[in-house]
């Protein structure tokens, strides 16, 4: 019974830190580009290439890490979270299917797991993305301080402000980690069979390639969602309800308004999860030698 315990505790270890390695390689790679999606989406900048100049011009390429501190800091919880709830959502799924291998998952089954993955992400993700967007979307003379962001969110709304938007993070997340993790595993096996990689082997170009891919499906999908959070979220002293906010997007522009930032989005998601994956399979196979 010790000796299982401790297996159990080795694996959600492993877990874990190789969630934190991939969070970290995310950010830092996908960044600059989400800086771009969440100024478009809050009606700073016309479009990509108005946004984009202006940082450049009033804080040069620095600029375009403006707000990292936040995710880098909470990047380790939350992916650590998210991946471990994934393996997490594949044993209890494979003990619903009798014990069923996770290799043989239908797309139902990878799914599944995927959406348990985002339920205690949320609990992370939500104060994290508030802080995050508050110092993105804030006044450019405005303090850059991640703890006076924090400061003027708890003075104007306590601990639930904090979590604003946190039902709106958990629809986005759940629904696009179950699309996340379903299209990685599929794409990424697909790959494998292709190029006649061996079960279990380590193959970059499938695993940069399916997270890649994994990514952008997401986003796709998720966008509309992600836009509502970001209207919800983006403002310290505006209190406002998700009916609100959908209303005054769609005054914007119809439903065109549901997708700005699109573009960026999608640029930094290829690259951003198809390091995410690298990071974790890694981990994952030098934990496999060394532990």
């Amino acid at each position: 019974m010790a000796e299982e315990y401790d297996s159990v505790l080795v694996d959600n270890v492993k877990s874990i830190g190789a969630g934190a390695i991939g969070g970290i390689a995310s950010v830092l790679t996908g960044h600059p580009f989400d800086l771009v999606k969440v100024r478009l989406q809050s009606g700073q900048y016309p479009n990509m290439i108005s946004a984009i100049k202006s940082i450049i011009s009033n804080s040069g390429p620095i600029g375009f890490y403006r707000g990292v501190i936040p995710p880098l800091i909470g990047v380790t919880p939350m992916f650590a979270v998210s991946f471990w709830g994934y393996d997490v959502g594949k044993n209890l799924v494979s003990s619903y299917y009798n014990g069923q291998s996770s290799s043989n998952f239908s797309i139902g089954q990878i799914s599944s797991a995927g959406f348990i993955s985002a339920i205690p992400t949320t609990l992370v993700a939500a104060p994290m993305e508030r802080i995050k967007i508050v110092l993105q979307t804030q006044d450019s003379n405005a303090s850059k301080s991640m703890i006076n962001a924090i400061k003027r969110i708890l003075e104007t709304g306590g601990i639930k402000s904090l979590f604003k938007g946190s039902i709106a993070t958990l629809a986005r997340d759940g629904s696009g980690s179950a699309i996340y993790f379903a299209t990685y595993e599929i794409v990424k096996k697909n790959l494998s069979v292709k190029s006649g990689t061996k079960d279990g082997e380590l193959s970059l170009i499938s695993i940069s390639t399916a997270g890649g891919f994994a990514g952008m499906s997401m986003w796709l999908v998720v966008f509309p969602i992600d836009t509502i959070k970001t209207r919800l979220t983006n403002n310290v002293n505006e209190s406002i309800t998700m009916k609100q906010a959908i209303q005054s997007i769609y005054q914007r522009g119809g439903l065109k308004s549901f997708f700005p930032g699109l573009g960026p989005a999608l640029l930094r998601s290829f690259p951003a999860n198809a390091a995410t994956f690298v990071g974790v399979e890694l981990a994952h196979d030098l934990f496999k030698k060394y532990l």
